[in-house]
């Protein structure tokens, strides 16, 4: 009898009210709240990533993801034409207190890039406006003060400049020489690949492709986003029962590997979605790199169950502001193994002009 009353209310519940909650935002948000739990887990990891990331920008005042956007900001105003005398003053003093107190939270061995990147693009700033306005004047001073106590100037060899780490005018002789054909091609090649060879694959050759991966644009230049790398055996069987989609070929996968989004990198709900566009252009070129190296990858859907977010939790040890965007196979494709034709959309139903 339960059963026979619950299939009805069921089916008003998923078919004929959204019909009704539907035509408005306020009955739509309703609806999910009293209907369907479907977005309570973004709702709490957007929040949980805004808390931590204005806690570390107001109190504990060394956010890195308000460090790397805010340098990207002043990179824009400095390569703009023309390029205004001042500029950035509504968020120079942010970014001042986030530099020095990264910088105190850097090893003196640290070989991370972004600090050099970071100097260079502030020096360059503090040395266009820092004397034609008294309010960054005075954060120039405290920024050189920052730089002689966290970050003293390195010995370079007489007669060799330091290349600097600051907006730049491309050269003819620095563009690739790869044709439009042999891309073409490479982007014909890559299919997604669901037989692979017993072969171990090289922990360096998965980086490569991460390094280029990592040229890949993100908004603001944050790359809210990290790869989580599973190359022992029982992680990967673990792992790649994890997403739907597997059964038949999941076996045959001696990679696996989740990409997880950062939401903490976000100030605002508005930027909420940027992670999985950022993420995929990463990913797009992660996979174009293994092609070149003789490896092969598939695309793994990762759905937005509850169950599974839970099991991938665990499995990820991940943080309440953190959630996985997609799955990957990754290895030596077996030559044997057929893939997918997967015939695209001709152009004229993909592309528009104005």
């Amino acid at each position: 009898m339960m059963k026979a009353l619950k299939a009805p209310i069921k089916r008003m519940i998923k078919e004929t009210i959204p019909i009704y909650c539907a035509r408005s935002k306020k009955l739509s948000v309703l609806y999910y709240l009293l209907f369907d739990k479907s977005f309570a887990r973004e709702s709490q990891a957007v929040l949980a990533g805004r808390v931590k990331h204005v806690k570390e920008a107001k109190e504990i005042k060394a956010n890195y993801f308000l460090l790397v956007r805010n340098t990207h900001r002043i990179e824009k105003g400095l390569l703009m034409r023309p390029r205004r005398a001042v500029f950035g003053k509504d968020y120079i003093e942010e970014t001042i207190d986030s530099f020095e107190g990264i910088c105190k939270l850097q090893s003196t061995t640290d070989t991370n890039l972004q600090l050099k990147w970071f100097k260079d693009v502030l020096s360059a700033y503090f040395e266009s406006a820092g004397e034609e306005d008294p309010f960054v004047y005075k954060l120039g001073q405290r920024y050189h003060r920052i730089l002689q106590e966290c970050m003293p100037p390195t010995n370079i060899p007489d007669g060799k400049a330091e290349a600097k780490s600051v907006p730049y005018v491309r050269l003819e002789e620095h563009r690739s020489n790869i044709s439009f054909e042999d891309f073409y091609q490479l982007c014909r090649q890559r299919r997604s690949v669901r037989w692979f060879l017993d072969t171990p694959v090289p922990r360096e050759m998965i980086d490569k492709a991460i390094l280029a991966a990592n040229q890949a644009p993100s908004a603001c230049n944050r790359q809210p986003f990290e790869f989580r790398i599973f190359d022992e055996a029982q992680l990967v069987k673990e792992g790649i029962n994890l997403p739907m989609g597997t059964k038949g070929y999941g076996h045959s996968i001696p990679v696996f590997i989740v990409l997880v989004g950062n939401l903490d990198a976000y100030f605002d709900e508005r930027d909420r979605h940027v992670m999985y566009i950022d993420a995929s252009l990463a990913s797009m070129s992660f996979m174009l790199a293994l092609e070149t190296m003789g490896l092969s990858s598939c695309a793994i859907n990762w759905p937005d169950i509850e169950s599974r977010e839970q099991k991938m939790d665990k499995f990820l040890m991940l943080k309440p502001y953190q959630r996985a965007l997609m799955c990957m196979g990754v290895g030596y494709p077996d030559p044997e193994g057929l893939v997918a034709f997967s015939e695209k959309r001709p152009l004229d139903q993909i592309r528009r002009y104005n």
